[in-house]
């Protein structure tokens, strides 16, 4: 009934085995990137080419979205792939990759009277309801003697997006 002595050769080889294995535990940790279903939490500062600052959630609540699911533009979840928690990333969008081009169809003339006086203003932003209930900017292009030009596109439309990305969050 004599236990036999665990040699200090078993114990050292086991505890490296446990450091080893912690080390390799906390190095996948450190390794997650951004994939398709991530969950992912960014904050962004949105630019112009002339650097005006379109839109900014610094110093507010992070977006969260899932990534691959269309909730943000296609080319920024593209331009996120691979990323990792602490990486910040500039990012470039062409009009295309953004919003597309200004579409020439997307204007229309409207009887003056259909917008209230105070909104007869060239660049004045309205929201205007379409058919599925949705509701969509619309801008005040231009204002005739009886008429007025709206502009359907997206705001951004035409324009080169810049943006300042920090990942802070992926799981």
């Amino acid at each position: 009934m004599f236990r036999k002595p665990i040699s200090r050769l078993v114990l050292s080889s086991l505890a490296l085995a446990v450091v080893a294995a912690s080390a390799s535990w906390a190095q996948a940790e450190e390794t997650v990137v951004i994939e398709s279903g991530s969950a992912v939490s960014i904050e962004y500062t949105l630019k112009l080419d002339d650097g005006t600052t379109v839109d900014s959630n610094v110093d507010k609540d992070p977006l969260t979205f899932t990534q691959g699911t269309g909730t943000i533009l296609p080319a920024l979840e593209e331009a996120l792939l691979g990323a990792k928690v602490g990486d910040t990333k500039q990012i470039q969008l062409t009009a295309e990759q953004g919003y597309g081009a200004v579409n020439p169809d997307a204007f229309q003339e409207v009887p003056l009277e259909r917008l209230p006086e105070d909104a007869r203003t060239a660049g004045t932003m309205l929201m205007a309801g379409a058919p599925d209930g949705q509701e969509h900017p619309v801008r005040v292009h231009e204002v005739k003697e009886e008429t007025i030009i709206l502009d359907f596109n997206h705001p951004l439309a035409g324009q080169a997006l810049n943006f300042d990305v920090k990942i802070l969050s992926i799981e």
